[in-house]
């Protein structure tokens, strides 16, 4: 086998879920799965709207702080992981979101950590998965998230409109996730809607590569384009940068270049108190200014 035959992790990954959710149909299937999100109706707690709130605090940041134990790259980021605790310092440091990681063979989540955030704090969910069935979205549902991330890198065309559709449907807000131009132009593709919210990953999944520049590239052509459409002049577009930022020196930059947003993990998890890392950021921050 060659170098390049070799499959990325994020190939390993989506072939990883395509199991996961093979099983999971077999467990319950989509109609039974259907009817219990038709028979377990709950409003959703705004992600979207919690950012567009962020936007014009004082501060004018908005942080979904993510509650995540491990990754492909880095292995076991928090040893002591507390996801509750976590949750609660997240929510009284500041933060506007959660992230929550559910994928277990490869970040080490389970899907009850995301119902298990939901009953330690009040802020909304995001479930950070890989989403490349309609299964998942309903299941999404009934764990309680309140905004769902589609990764264009993971889905054709057709997997994204239908997991999108679906989504906003069930009305949850859309975390549509792109590192690279021919993917914002993909994503671009995508209805409008005041429930999207465009994620420009610093990191290259297939290489684990970060690299901030890559936000500064793409949000001209994202605010162009959404500048253009008038559907999307009606609300305030929600763009979010993710991965990478480590200090308040990165977050200076991405304000000085109208970035508001911030997706933010490993750089609070890999300390003993993610709450407060969170808190002496922002306060970074606010210093700089």
């Amino acid at each position: 086998m060659t170098h390049t035959d070799i499959p990325s992790v994020l190939q390993r990954i989506v072939a990883t879920k395509h199991l996961e959710v093979k099983a999971a149909r077999e467990a319950l299937s989509l109609d039974d799965l259907k009817a219990k999100v038709l028979a377990n109706q709950q409003p959703r707690r705004g992600f979207a709207q919690a950012l567009r709130a962020a936007s014009t605090s004082e501060s004018g940041i908005g942080i979904i702080a993510e509650i995540k134990k491990a990754s492909p790259s880095k292995g076991i980021i928090n040893h002591n992981f507390a996801l509750a605790l976590f949750a609660q310092q997240y929510e009284q440091a500041g933060a506007s979101c959660l992230s929550v990681l559910t994928d277990r063979e490869y970040f080490q989540g389970e899907d009850s950590y995301l119902e298990a955030a939901a009953n330690a704090a009040t802020l909304p969910l995001l479930r950070k998965d890989f989403m490349i069935d309609v299964y998942q979205i309903y299941q999404s549902y009934l764990l309680g998230a309140d905004c769902i991330l589609l990764i264009m890198a993971c889905l054709d065309d057709a997997q994204a409109q239908q997991l999108h559709a679906l989504s906003i449907d069930l009305g949850m807000d859309v975390l549509i996730e792109v590192h690279t131009k021919t993917e914002l132009e993909r994503a671009l593709q995508l209805p409008r809607s005041v429930h999207n919210i465009y994620g420009i990953n610093n990191r290259d999944l297939n290489t684990f590569d970060v690299d901030l520049q890559t936000t500064l590239e793409l949000k001209n052509t994202l605010i162009k384009s959404l500048a253009a459409d008038a559907d999307s002049r009606a609300h305030q577009p929600l763009i979010v940068t993710e991965s990478g930022i480590h200090s308040s020196a990165d977050i200076r930059l991405m304000l000085n270049n109208d970035i508001q947003h911030f997706l933010i993990g490993e750089q609070f998890m890999k300390t003993e108190h993610p709450g407060q890392a969170l808190q002496s950021l922002l306060a970074g921050v606010a210093a700089d200014a």
